[in-house]
């Protein structure tokens, strides 16, 4: 038995023996699955910044494109400066760094968040597929902006994690318009501006362990994003793929650029025109991965309504939504997502 006084990374084997020895899976050597490696659409975000209308329109107009065929899509030129981003994955590395057992304290190295916001493996899991070979803090926003600046000054975690916050939500709202005005309704651009605030969002800051014995263990189970918009910056150790049409594809890290995908919620709202694509981490046998992703989610009061009829979705505050997949997941291991809020359902 490890001694997690001191050991960093959490009891992964120790916990999750049972499931091991249900599906009869022992240390084996790594087989590689091939996955096919394409790039995603990549934007310039330059374009939005310069003179010439036509470009910026143009620009906005491959944003669109990008979340109705893929979902996914990859920005450079984003506006947040590259010490930002190396600062964030520096001091990300250094809490990851910590004993499990601070990590589990709620006040990790001054962090002061919320009771719970240390996460790791997969509680619920019921087998191996819904095994997580990961570790996360899940930031509220609110913890960020209640932190107090004596804190924030003397802690460059904190002063870090607000920062990058801070850039990354403005990048966010730029975005999240822009793909409101592309379905030519000024009212979901109020809708944006008002319930999708800071304070209703959070970050998430993920670190993935090698994986050397268990060929069969995701780093994330295949899911889908319960918000609006996600961006996410990863190194460049690589993992993340996701589904295009029917096949899983893997996806290429590049330096300093970031990964914007679509959400449920927009999906919802789009009424299907803008794609909420499954996506998984693979578990790396001999490497570790750090990634930072920033969700934008609304008020749990607001009502996530369709912007044209027919609808294909009913009506559902995001609460409601929240509370549908805390039960799919305890009841099933995993969640079932919007096909819950289908009008023929």
């Amino acid at each position: 038995m490890n001694d997690y006084t001191c050991c960093s990374d959490p009891p992964f084997e120790e916990t999750y023996t049972r499931l091991f020895h249900k599906h009869n899976v022992g240390p084996t050597t790594h087989t590689t699955t091939t996955v096919e490696e394409r790039d995603l659409p990549l934007i310039d975000l330059a374009q939005l910044e310069g003179k010439e209308k036509e470009k910026r329109e143009k620009c906005k107009r491959e944003i669109a494109k990008a979340s109705r065929e893929w979902g996914f899509f990859i920005v450079v030129n984003h506006g947040i400066p590259p010490h930002i981003l190396e600062e964030m994955t520096k001091e990300q590395v250094k809490v990851f760094r910590e004993p499990f057992y601070k990590k589990k304290a709620d006040n990790c190295m001054n962090l002061r968040l919320s009771s719970g916001s240390y996460r790791w493996g997969a509680p619920t899991a019921t087998c191996l597929a819904q095994l997580s070979w990961s570790e996360a803090f899940h930031i509220p926003l609110t913890d960020i902006c209640n932190t107090s600046p004596n804190v924030v000054a003397t802690t460059n975690l904190c002063s870090t994690v607000k920062q990058f916050a801070t850039t990354v939500s403005e990048l966010a709202n730029k975005l999240a318009n822009i793909l409101a005005e592309n379905l030519g309704d000024d009212k979901k651009v109020s809708f944006i501006e008002e319930k999708c605030v800071p304070n209703s969002c959070y970050l998430r800051m993920n670190r993935y362990p090698p994986c050397p014995k268990y060929a069969n263990v995701m780093g994330l189970m295949p899911h889908t994003d319960s918000d609006f918009l996600t961006i996410l910056y990863q190194d460049q150790v690589g993992g993340l793929q996701l589904i295009k049409d029917g096949n899983w594809i893997s996806v290429k890290p590049i330096p300093h650029a970031l990964i914007v995908n679509i959400g449920d919620l927009f999906q919802a709202w789009s009424n299907g025109v803008y794609k909420s694509v499954v996506h998984r981490v693979v578990a790396n046998p001999k490497r570790e991965r750090f990634s930072t992703a920033y969700f934008m989610c609304p008020s749990g009061d607001a009502i996530i309504q369709s912007y044209k009829q027919p609808s294909k979705y009913r009506n559902f505050s995001f609460n409601e939504y929240r509370k549908q997949v805390q039960e799919d997941v305890k009841q099933f291991g995993h969640k079932i997502g919007l096909s819950h809020f289908l009008v023929c359902n």
